[in-house]
């Protein structure tokens, strides 16, 4: 898995599409969103890909996630992206070519 974090969006679309009153599937949640493929909000739930900003007001309506949760959720994640990239380039040596451009 990569360095990229999405469990804190993951949880919170799970969250909202289970106790939705409409229960939706995985499926019907992709499809209301325009995605042919049903696949997409099971890759969001496993945490394996975000949602497409361009589309986070349409996930907002249908789930009745409030806009600062959502922020909340997806700043959580950078969080924990930033911090696992940057203990990783800690470990990695820098090239001659790296400490260059540094220059």
């Amino acid at each position: 898995m990569g360095n990229r974090s999405f469990k804190s969006i993951a949880r919170l679309i799970r969250a909202k599409r289970q106790n939705h009153p409409q229960k939706f599937s995985q499926s019907e949640l992709s499809h209301l969103l325009g995605y042919k493929n049903g696949q997409f909000i099971s890759n969001v739930e496993r945490g394996l890909c975000n949602i497409p900003l361009k589309m986070l007001w349409k996930v907002c309506e249908i789930l009745h996630i409030g806009p600062q949760e959502m922020k909340q959720a997806m700043i959580v994640d950078f969080e924990i992206t930033l911090e696992n990239y940057l203990s990783r380039a800690n470990k990695e040596p820098i090239s001659g070519d790296a400490m260059a451009e540094g220059q």
